[in-house]
């Protein structure tokens, strides 16, 4: 397995993000047009958005929090040439992990289910920055 191979997980999560924020507009634009809220309120800022719209754009903004970790550590391992076949697995269980969180997120929203799939992933994430650290550790970088 090559060093870029772990780009591969990292375009995949990329694409969830642009997933959901394609599900976010869609369903936003329903709402619009379906008159459950008025243009005025979104330009005032003070948006009454349906529960699904808001579930959709609350896991939108999920995308750009404990993922931009997972962004940062693969960037770090290639890099530091780092990046073995563990690690390339760990990055795709953390993918998986998103997926099946913003699922779940999405859709029943059932709120313990939700919070395995995260932290499942944050376990992943915080194995994946303890794996790398010690590896530069060992090599003296």
């Amino acid at each position: 397995m090559s060093q870029s191979s772990i780009f591969y997980p990292v375009f995949a999560q990329a694409m969830l993000t642009f997933v959901v924020a394609f599900i976010m507009g869609v369903k936003r634009i329903r709402s619009l047009k379906r008159g459950e809220l008025k243009i005025r309120d979104i330009a005032l800022k003070q948006p009454n958005w349906t529960e699904n719209v808001t579930k959709v754009s609350n896991n939108y903004h999920n995308q750009f929090e404990i993922p931009v970790l997972f962004f940062v550590v693969t960037i770090f391992s290639f890099i530091a040439q780092k990046s073995t076949g563990v690690f390339i697995g760990l990055a795709w269980a953390f993918v998986l992990s998103r997926i099946v969180h913003s699922y779940i997120h999405i859709t029943s929203n059932h709120v313990p289910t939700r919070a395995n799939a995260f932290f499942v992933g944050v376990i992943i994430l915080f194995v994946m920055w303890v794996i790398l650290g010690a590896q530069m550790i060992m090599a003296g970088l």
